[in-house]
């Protein structure tokens, strides 16, 4: 059995897993480093202002929502990258005919990917401004 065909897949998969540790292991530190003066201060026994370990024990404040504009951005260039992989389909298949329904397909897949993105950002919008709106009980 020939890995070549299959090596492409497999670094897009281990690049996929190590940006997810790396992601995780990133939210660890930054939280660790924010807590570290708590720690410091309480080891010497000083006197904490209840402000200040409440503001370094509360989430981060951008943490709770996304913003829709990033997410209507990425859905606008992954839709434009399905469709760039759309028509590299009708190329390949002057190279390789057996080519073109695959690459094709996975132009199609990255497009829904993107439309979806888009989506999310249309339906974060509403409901942000759902939430925005007094008496609305979200």
């Amino acid at each position: 059995m020939h890995i070549g065909p299959f090596a492409v897949a497999i670094a897009f998969w281990v690049f996929v897993a190590v940006a997810a540790v790396a992601g995780i292991i990133a939210d660890y530190k930054k939280r660790q480093l924010a807590l570290e003066p708590l720690r410091a201060a309480i080891e010497r026994g000083q006197q904490l202002d209840p402000g200040v370990v409440e503001r370094l024990m509360a989430p981060d404040a951008h943490g709770g929502g996304m913003n829709p504009l990033y997410l209507r951005v990425g859905g606008i260039i992954t839709v434009s990258a399905g469709i760039g992989v759309a028509i590299l389909s009708f190329f390949l298949m002057h190279v390789e005919p057996m080519a073109l329904y695959p690459v094709l397909g996975g132009g199609i897949v990255v497009i829904c990917v993107g439309t979806g993105l888009v989506i999310a950002a249309q339906a974060a919008e509403r409901h942000a401004a759902r939430k925005d709106k007094p008496g609305s009980g979200v």
